[in-house]
């Protein structure tokens, strides 16, 4: 009975032990030091899940108890998930209240630029910077309670030389205007009004615009969950296979 234990025993072991090729530290690799290697995906995946929860962290290190999104782990993620021919097609999954402006544009910018078909959802909230990064992939969708709230770019600290800095900051705002209109269905003159609307914000200007209401201004194209997000995703990944065999034919 002692032989049967010991080799049920081993034969446990093996099953656990990661397959050849395979490391069980690669997205402990990912999350701390921002390599370039994505997790595993089993034999029949063909999508990878991308999640950007919390605060996003840029040039500034955050508060430990702070729940952070960090671009330097996200941007040699989307760097490998466009190199990596198993994967096909790229999920963004969004609940931020936002965070730094340039790191947010920079994964907007990386996203939109992908080759492979990319579908966002936005749970929860997907507020400020978040924004542009919900709609920089080819089809976005909001969840019916989830909310996005468009002001503003806004500046904490002491400011020295206020109409550089004026001028710097409005230069960045067109440019997260420019790209938000570029990438989604909203004109710039209803984005703008959301964006200096008074009233709507106790303490501050700007909109908080809820589920169906993000998709009647054109900022997002549909309201619904996980599922017609992947349904609507794999749509796309077979319309990008058939453009591909065209083009090598």
């Amino acid at each position: 009975m002692n032989d049967d234990l010991r080799q049920n025993g081993s034969e446990n072991e093996e099953q656990e032990k990661p397959k050849e090729g395979q490391s069980s530290s690669l997205i402990d690799k990912i999350q701390q030091l921002g390599q370039t290697n994505v997790p595993q995906l089993s034999q029949d995946s063909k999508i990878h899940c991308l999640t950007i929860v919390g605060q996003i962290e840029g040039h500034l290190q955050l508060p430990p108890q702070n729940k952070t999104t960090k671009y330097e782990h996200l941007i040699p993620q989307i760097v490998a998930i466009e190199q990596n021919p198993n994967i096909e097609g790229l999920l963004v999954i969004l609940n931020t209240v936002g965070g730094d402006v340039e790191a947010g544009l920079a994964i907007s910018e990386m996203l939109s630029s992908l080759s492979k078909p990319a579908v966002s959802i936005v749970l929860g909230g997907g507020h400020s910077i978040g924004v542009p990064i919900a709609v920089s992939c080819n089809y976005s969708f909001i969840a019916e309670t989830a909310t996005m709230t468009i002001h503003p770019i806004r500046l904490t600290g002491l400011v020295i030389g206020v109409p550089q800095t004026f001028e710097y900051l409005d230069k960045m705002q067109e440019r997260v205007i420019n790209f938000v209109t570029k990438n989604s269905n909203i004109s710039e003159e209803v984005f703008k009004e959301l964006m200096f609307a008074k009233g709507n914000l106790t303490r501050d200007i700007g909109t908080n615009v809820v589920g169906k209401d993000a998709v009647e201004f054109g900022l997002i194209d549909s309201v619904g969950g996980i599922g017609p997000a992947m349904k609507k995703l794999n749509e796309l990944i077979e319309i990008n296979k058939k453009n591909n065999e065209g083009i090598v034919q």
